[in-house]
C-alpha cells in the first residue's frame, strides 16, 4: 500500500520571473520539470507534468494573468495537465497528439510490461514498482489514470517567436527524442528551455517516435548555440560547459 502524499508538487523560485515545479512522488523516468515564466503580457507554463493532481490549483498563486501552456513535446509526462489551460502551444508535428493523445499513459508497471521495463533499465531508468511512490489522496485509482484531450490554440514551427511582452523566445525545432520536440531560445539572455532534446540524465533515443540520426543533427546544432543556461525537461539546469560535455558524450556514442 502506497502512502498518502502530504503535498503533490514542490515549487522552487529560480529567479524573479522563473519558477520550477515538479512532482517528487513520480519516479525519475516520468518526473518532468514544469517551468513557469512570468511575462509582462502573458505567462508561460512550459510542460505540465503528469496531470495526476491539478497543476492549475497548485500554481494559482503564480497565475495572475493570461497563461500559455507550452508542450515541448507530447509525451505523457509533459502534457498531463494541458487540458486545464485554455491556451496551448505545440509544434505542428505533434498538435494532433496533444489534441487527442493516442498514448494515454499509465502509472502501473504491470501495464508497461517486462520487455519495456527491461529496455528502460538498460537505458538508465530502472523501474522498481509502479510509476508513483505515493498516492495524491486516499482512494486514488491508479488504474484509472489517463492523459486527457486538450485544446490546441497555437501551432508553431521553426523560427516562430513566442512574445510574452518583455521577453521573446524563438522556437527551435529539435527533433530526435520525438518528431515535434521544440526548445524556446532567448538569445538576449542565452536561455534555452530545451524540453527533452537535452537534459542532464540518460537520453532516450530508442523509444517510439525517436530517431538517432535526427537526434545527432539536433545535438550538433545545440553545441553551436551560444547558451548560458539550459532549463531542461528533466534533472537540474546547467550551463554551456555542461551542455558541451553532454553533447560530446552523446555524439561519441551515436555519431
Amino acid at each position: 500500500m502506497l502512502p498518502i502524499a502530504d503535498r503533490w508538487f514542490e515549487i522552487s523560485r529560480i529567479s524573479d520571473d522563473i519558477t520550477l515545479l515538479w512532482e517528487p512522488h513520480v519516479t525519475p523516468l516520468m518526473r518532468c520539470n514544469i517551468w513557469h515564466v512570468r511575462g509582462r503580457d502573458r505567462d508561460l507554463i512550459i510542460d505540465t507534468g503528469m496531470g495526476i493532481v491539478s497543476l492549475r490549483d497548485a500554481a494559482k498563486h503564480l497565475l495572475d494573468k493570461k497563461v500559455t501552456a507550452v508542450a515541448t513535446h507530447t509525451h505523457t509526462d509533459h502534457i498531463g495537465a494541458h487540458h486545464e489551460f485554455d491556451h496551448t502551444l505545440v509544434h505542428e508535428l505533434e498538435a494532433e497528439e496533444l489534441r487527442s493523445p493516442r498514448d494515454k499513459g499509465t502509472l502501473l508497471a504491470s501495464v508497461l510490461g517486462a520487455e519495456e521495463i527491461g529496455k528502460l533499465a538498460a537505458a538508465g531508468y530502472p523501474i522498481e514498482g509502479d510509476l508513483i511512490t505515493a498516492l495524491p489522496h486516499a482512494g486514488y485509482d491508479m488504474a484509472g489514470y489517463a492523459t486527457k484531450d486538450s485544446v490546441v490554440t497555437e501551432i508553431v514551427t521553426e523560427g516562430d517567436v513566442v512574445d510574452i511582452g518583455n521577453r521573446h523566445f524563438e522556437v527551435l525545432h529539435l527533433p530526435g527524442h520525438s518528431p515535434g520536440s521544440i526548445g524556446l531560445w532567448e538569445k538576449a539572455t542565452g536561455t534555452l528551455f530545451s524540453g527533452d532534446a537535452i537534459y542532464d540524465g540518460p537520453l532516450l533515443d530508442e523509444i517510439d517516435g525517436a530517431d538517432i540520426p535526427t537526434y545527432v543533427r539536433t545535438m550538433k546544432r545545440l553545441r553551436e548555440l551560444p547558451v548560458q543556461i539550459v532549463h531542461a525537461g528533466h534533472d537540474p539546469s546547467f550551463g554551456r560547459a555542461r551542455l558541451v560535455e553532454l553533447v560530446d558524450a552523446y555524439l561519441e556514442k551515436r555519431a
